[in-house]
């Protein structure tokens, strides 16, 4: 430990600070999209409809199934040559590294918040639902005025579990030389040959902010259960 030097975390303080930053605003555009997108593939996978309801399934499947590395990748390289293809354009258009990556958690996480919704969907009693309809409600209203608001409350504390769960798998993009947390500690260790020092940094943030929010977690399903 007398061959650590810590003074390298105030030299850069900013610079970590701004990667700190990114990574809390993908972990919050990740979860508040995957969430918008995940109720509407939950609505689809309930639904009636087979071929909708097949689809919804078959992309959550393919979700749940393939690595988030490959997905961010397929993402970063595929979808430009694709909108090429689409578009005619002469070379694939330029989206760039940190718009990928917020394509590629709201698309990767709304298969995860799917699974989390539409369970608590399926926990509300259907007597509510056939209530709803005697009282001359539609399907659409039912769903907005009682069954979402009653499902996202009961699964409040498993979003929010998902939540920290994608605030770990964010640090994935510092692969595209995206200046997350840990894309710029990696820099930094690199440039200063503080790997050490960083990385242990890193590890120590990451467990704080990990711990904090876990255990508020498990204090707001505790008074969610009190309610109940």
């Amino acid at each position: 430990m007398e061959a650590l030097e810590f003074d390298v975390l105030a030299r850069s303080w900013p610079y970590l600070m701004k990667g700190l930053q990114y990574t809390l605003q993908l972990t919050l555009i990740g979860a508040i999209g995957g969430t918008i997108f995940g109720t509407l593939l939950a609505m689809a996978r309930l639904s009636s409809i087979r071929a909708l309801s097949a689809l919804a399934a078959g992309y959550v499947n393919l979700m749940r199934s393939v690595p988030l590395l490959l997905v961010i990748f397929w993402f970063y390289f595929l979808v430009p040559v694709l909108l090429q293809s689409i578009t005619g354009a002469d070379r694939p258009p330029q989206i760039g590294a940190e718009r990928s990556a917020y394509f590629t958690f709201i698309m990767f996480e709304a298969a995860y918040f799917c699974e989390i919704m539409r369970a608590g969907i399926q926990s509300i009693s259907k007597g509510q639902v056939g209530a709803a309809y005697a009282i001359g409600l539609d399907y659409w209203q039912s769903m907005r005025l009682i069954v979402l608001p009653q499902a996202f409350r009961n699964m409040l504390p498993v979003l929010l579990t998902q939540t920290i769960v994608l605030f770990q798998d964010v640090s994935l993009v510092s692969l595209l030389n995206v200046t997350d947390f840990v894309g710029a500690a990696s820099k930094i260790a690199q440039r200063d040959s503080r790997v050490v020092e960083m990385y242990l940094f890193v590890a120590v943030v990451y467990f704080v902010l990990c711990f904090a929010l876990s255990y508020a977690v498990k204090r707001l399903q505790l008074k969610i259960a009190i309610i109940r």
